[in-house]
């Protein structure tokens, strides 16, 4: 049965519907699976078997009459704590939550479990998300299933290593300053942060913020394209929910490179990167060139990002976090930084995003993606909260070991991370796929055709599925 969990989300739905598996065993193999490998991995914080089981059973009922639900019919899938699943414990990493019991589902969720996806439960993540490490006072840390000293990286760290352990084959994430990408390097799966709106999200406080964004995680880019299938598409509780529906990530992601032009930067212009992780992504670009695209090294400017970054996270933080009574240290530290925030830091904010679209409007005139390191470094000791220290540079605070992921989320593109190697420890490496806005389905093909050259998606965990 352990081996059903092998399969890709793509092949567990060509079964599906050929009458070769039923969604009952799919669902009993992948909580198998936690059960071996959660306890050393605390990747699922709160698991809904018997609920999922009968989800299955109704899902193989369907099937029988000919009835399909959509994309994911029969998949199990987990959800990310941060998303509201009714009836279903949601805790956002926070001890003021701990017993918190949503009545509605997030947009993501009801969308997934429309398109047939069988909910397994949720998985772990810092205090509403905030920070690369996943950590938090009500489960503890998760543990990177690659080395188990190791962070699993953050915020989306518990559906990382769940889908590198093989206890589910789709989970969602989110994504503010790498929450998809950072774990997804860090755990050798793969991410999509998609374009704002393509994905479309609720809030109640800060609806026109276009730097936070929910999105799929999975091994594959095929498997990513399946799961943005079902999920994107327009909702009127997002005001910049993009029109189209997911249909055109139905189609094939088979991607000829030739002639396709790729724009290499080590360092995103001047970032200090870990020798470890600069080795295993120089290695990348040879393979795309390698492939027939045509790659260039290049040095560009994305240091504006930095400041509008900041002045954007902070005012949000202040906004969505500034009424609660008790929050952890991270979240009151982004809380005090939004406080500080005038009208004029907004102003200046907005120009320098503003200008920054428009010069990468022009770079992706010449260029068809960027490909760059996911992560500044590989995973860390897990005892650690963050990266103080990125090749010899002190870094100021918590955040600013993740520039080469936030400075990407102001572009308002597509970034994906896809399993790039590891290294000479075996510690998993991320490189990151930048696309134009809204041409997403690209950025999957780039990211399928160098999964496919390269296969390092389909390395294991050490010690997986043994007791």
């Amino acid at each position: 049965m352990n081996e059903l969990v092998d399969l890709t989300a793509t092949e567990m739905a060509a079964l599906l519907r050929a009458g070769e598996v039923s969604a009952v065993e799919l669902t009993e193999a992948c909580l198998r699976r936690v059960e071996e490998t959660n306890p050393r991995v605390n990747a699922v914080v709160t698991l809904t078997a018997e609920r999922a089981l009968d989800q299955a059973a109704r899902a193989d009922e369907d099937l029988r009459r000919g009835l399909v639900r959509g994309p994911l019919h029969g998949i199990p899938v987990a959800h990310k704590d941060l998303a509201d699943t009714a009836g279903v414990r949601t805790t956002y990493g926070s001890p003021a939550f701990a017993e918190h019991v949503p009545t509605e589902d997030d947009p993501l969720v009801r969308r997934i479990r429309e398109a047939g996806g069988i909910a397994l439960g949720k998985t772990n993540t810092p205090e509403f998300g905030t920070g690369s490490h996943t950590v938090n006072e009500v489960f503890g840390a998760t543990r990177n299933p690659y080395d188990l000293s190791k962070s699993a990286g953050g915020s989306s760290g518990g559906a990382a290593a769940a889908l590198a352990c093989r206890m589910v084959p789709l989970a969602d994430g989110s994504d503010m300053g790498g929450s998809l990408r950072n774990p997804a390097s860090f755990c050798n799966v793969a991410g999509l942060r998609p374009t704002p709106g393509r994905v479309p999200a609720k809030s109640a406080t800060a609806a026109w913020f276009t730097l936070s964004v929910p999105g799929p995680m999975a091994r594959t880019a095929g498997d990513l394209a399946l799961f943005m299938s079902a999920v994107a598409g327009f909702d009127p509780v997002s005001p910049f929910s993009i029109r189209e529906d997911g249909s055109p990530f139905a189609a094939s992601p088979d991607l000829d490179l030739a002639g396709v032009r790729v724009a290499f930067s080590p360092d995103l212009g001047g970032l200090p990167v870990d020798p470890r992780t600069a080795t295993t992504t120089a290695r990348a670009a040879e393979t795309l060139a390698a492939l027939g695209a045509e790659v260039e090294r290049v040095d560009l400017d994305l240091s504006d990002a930095e400041e509008a970054f900041r002045v954007y996270r902070s005012w949000y933080y202040a906004l969505a976090f500034g009424d609660l009574p008790e929050v952890g240290p991270n979240v009151a530290w982004n809380v005090a930084q939004g406080r500080k925030v005038t009208g004029a830091d907004l102003a200046r904010a907005e120009r320098l995003r503003t200008g920054l679209f428009h010069r990468m409007r022009e770079f992706f005139g010449r260029y068809d993606f960027l490909v760059a390191p996911v992560s500044q470094v590989p995973p860390f000791p897990v005892e650690q909260p963050y990266v103080t220290e990125v090749a010899g540079v002190e870094m100021p605070d918590y955040l600013a070991w993740m520039r080469s992921c936030y400075w990407i989320s102001v572009l308002h593109a597509p970034a994906m991370s896809v399993p790039c190697g590891f290294t000479s420890d075996g510690l998993p490496v991320g490189l990151q796929i930048v696309g134009r806005p809204w041409a997403d389905m690209d950025v999957l093909r780039l990211g399928h055709a160098f999964e496919r050259a390269t296969g390092f998606w389909r390395t294991e965990p050490p010690g997986l599925g043994t007791a």
